[in-house]
């Protein structure tokens, strides 16, 4: 998705990387923040590979940029990921994975601005912790947008876009090659995509799709198959949301509606509102669900993401916002153990800042800005939760990442 709901953001605090605490796995305290400013990485997104290295991608011009750190995130620097004449292609939408022999993925979509449309879907694959990169198109379809990669615990890679419906593929060879592409919807947005212990796989199908071009009023799916892709099951997504085909009414900004299994098999739905933060649950695979509210927000929330690990064990993030001005926007991580049957326990961060300040028309004012639909957030080895926040700064030119651990 490249079209901007809202845009820019308050300045976040000067450069500091705090050493890390040895009792970080206990508490929602911020250990670590680091700021790399190189060049654009809007809508980031972040793994952790077996070695120990951390990865973070983002977007911006003019190919797929990534980045590497060897030390904790203490420092980064940038990842030749190759040419474009090798088929390292992408200015837009990115996602990353890693497989468990340590296979890393990279998915990157090509985005006509001129147009107002996504042109191409491209995945990297590197076997050496990003030394060398092999890439392959997988799809260059008109409207082609929001690609999401993911590893299935045997090795097999699957990935999903769209186009006004969601297309799927997958490689079980390392990403040497990729299945003819199939469609496991006919309509709406590839929203999210997530992998369960057991190879199930979950997307998240809603009723935007194609870059903000598309609009299927009343899909609003999440696509559930135990088969490693071949069969797919449709139930309707747990609570109610609001939805804007234009993005210019009051409803709340959506786009990524995220989805994680955790290791028991449970698979677990995080969506906001005017209200606050909401999260169900289903033993059975998308038939059925539970639901409750992990905050109570004073401004509307909005753009959470979710992933989860050890049974019950979920993070989350999401911003909050109280008018389309964003004066006062700011972003949240929370802990949240939702095993058993007993509410879920919810420990939240302080409220934090995003430097992104960005202009919604050309020569307008500056307004402050998410810098894509989601805020990453990945469990660390260590127990420690790792946040990627984007740096757009445009009045002081300043872009690149914060890295956060908490």
């Amino acid at each position: 998705m490249h079209r901007i709901f809202v845009v820019a953001v308050a300045l976040a605090a000067g450069c500091a990387s705090i050493p890390p605490a040895p009792t970080a796995a206990r508490a929602m305290g911020l250990v670590q923040r680091v700021e790399h400013i190189d060049v654009v990485g809007r809508e980031p997104m972040v793994v952790e590979h077996p070695n120990g290295a951390l990865f973070v991608a983002g977007y911006g011009e003019p190919r797929p940029t990534l980045w590497k750190s060897a030390d904790g995130g203490a420092s980064w620097a940038r990842v030749d990921v190759g040419t474009e004449a090798q088929g390292a292609t992408g200015n837009s939408d990115v996602d990353l994975a890693i497989a468990p022999d340590g296979t890393l993925y990279f998915a990157s979509m090509t985005y006509d601005r001129a147009a107002n449309e996504g042109r191409q879907i491209a995945i990297g694959v590197s076997g050496d912790a990003g030394a060398s990169w092999r890439w392959s198109t997988v799809s260059n379809a008109r409207f082609d947008d929001r690609p999401w990669v993911e590893v299935t615990p045997d090795g097999t890679a699957h990935a999903i876009w769209n186009d006004g419906g969601v297309s799927y593929t997958a490689s079980r060879d390392g990403g040497v090659t990729w299945a003819p592409v199939k469609r496991i919807h006919d309509r709406g947005g590839s929203s999210h995509l997530a992998v369960g212990p057991a190879g199930e796989l979950a997307v998240r199908v809603t009723p935007l799709s194609a870059s903000g071009n598309k609009y299927d009023a009343g899909v609003d799916l999440i696509v559930v198959s135990t088969d490693g892709g071949a069969s797919w099951q449709t139930h309707a997504a747990p609570g109610e949301r609001d939805w804007s085909p234009d993005f210019m009414s009051e409803a709340t900004p959506r786009w990524v509606e995220p989805l994680a299994w955790d290791a028991a098999g449970r698979l677990y739905s995080l969506w906001t509102d005017k209200k606050g933060v909401r999260l169900a649950r289903s033993g059975d695979r998308g038939a059925t669900w539970r639901t409750w509210t992990v905050a109570d927000t004073a401004a509307p929330a909005f753009f959470p993401y979710l992933v989860a690990r050890r049974e019950g064990e979920l993070a989350a993030t999401w911003f909050t916002a109280s008018t389309n001005e964003m004066h006062d926007l700011q972003w949240f991580v929370a802990r949240v153990d939702a095993a058993g049957e007993a509410e879920p326990r919810v420990v939240v961060s302080a409220p934090q800042s995003i430097e992104s300040r960005r202009r919604r028309v050309k020569d307008g004012p500056f307004f402050n800005d998410p810098a894509g639909e989601y805020l990453p957030v990945a469990f660390l080895r260590d127990g420690s939760l790792a946040v990627v926040t984007p740096v757009q700064n445009q009045p002081e030119q300043r872009v690149g990442f914060v890295w956060w651990r908490f």
